[in-house]
């Protein structure tokens, strides 16, 4: 695909880096891909290769060439799979830390879909395409706890419109840095792309809506280990909403401070509990998910005083 832009002050900030620029011109390619596409000498400001650091001047022609994907199998693989549950329709896992949902760009190997290929054979939904087999949604990374994959085409239609409802519960618990004051409380605030950073999302005015409901389990001496409860599901949603409360959780990096005490990679938050209408008996099923033993270690840590 080509896309050429003629640059005025109006269509963007004079000055800006060239990667920053495509980035914003473009929205399908993130700032890294642009710098790539740079580097691979795919993009020309009037017709001159530049570097990744180029600023713009103004009444420049860019023109961006990104090249047709090139088509990777996505193969099974016999990954160990926490299975909390399991029939014809659906299959219930506890998503393990630092396990990605499904392939991407650079990574399509080591994910959920691959394994959960290799465990259901060709018993997966195929809606969401080749490398999305059978989810119907998704947590991040380093999010731990429970998803739902679906077996055929049928169960992922019918829980799909739920989730598009708002319809499933969905409870995640997590824990956040200082003492939330409020027992409880609702953070009701529109989330959308970062303006600035295009792999963060933030409280935005044309946002989409987005609305956390949470409550404090315990406090700790410097933490809260806390309950949310959503009723959407948008990108980075807790993540995002407690950041907003100067309460982000422990080992954000993105949204709040690493933690390097403590050792563990990412946000300290797990999708503990998950209901729906289940697609074939129509009867409402519950499911939950155990805190990983990190978790768990670090509150009994924190139980502690230390």
């Amino acid at each position: 695909m080509n896309y050429t832009f003629q640059l005025e002050e109006e269509t963007i900030e004079i000055n800006t880096r060239l990667d920053k620029c495509v980035s914003e011109l473009v929205e399908e390619i993130s700032r890294t891909a642009a710098q790539n596409l740079i580097q691979e000498q795919q993009i020309t400001v009037n017709g001159n290769i530049e570097k990744v650091s180029y600023r713009v001047k103004g009444d420049e022609t860019i023109e961006i060439h990104v090249p047709d994907p090139i088509d990777v199998a996505i193969l099974p693989q016999d990954i160990p799979l926490d299975i909390i549950y399991e029939d014809k329709d659906i299959l219930i896992v506890n998503k393990a830390k630092n396990m990605v949902v499904h392939p991407g760009a650079g990574h399509y190997n080591d994910t959920l879909v691959n394994a959960v290929m290799f465990h259901c054979k060709e018993e997966l939904s195929g809606i969401n395409g080749e490398i999305r087999p059978g989810i119907v949604h998704r947590i991040d990374k380093d999010t731990t706890g429970i998803l739902i994959v679906c077996k055929n085409d049928q169960a992922h239609k019918f829980i799909a419109e739920q989730i598009k409802e708002h319809t499933v519960m969905r409870k995640y618990v997590g824990i956040v840095t200082g003492i939330v004051k409020e027992n409880e409380g609702t953070i009701d605030a529109p989330i959308g792309r970062h303006k600035n950073d295009r792999k963060k999302m933030a409280i935005t005015l044309n946002g989409r809506n987005a609305v956390t409901h949470y409550r404090v389990i315990q406090h700790y001496q410097r933490h809260t280990y806390m309950e949310f409860q959503l009723e959407t599901g948008r990108t980075h949603q807790i993540r995002v909403h407690m950041a907003s409360i100067f309460h982000p959780l422990l080992g954000d990096s993105v949204y709040g401070v690493e933690d390097k005490k403590n050792k563990f990679e990412g946000q300290c938050l797990h999708a503990e509990c998950i209901g729906f209408i289940h697609p074939r008996t129509k009867e409402y099923v519950e499911f939950h998910a155990p805190i990983p033993n990190y978790m768990a270690e670090l509150l009994a840590t924190f139980s502690k005083g230390c």
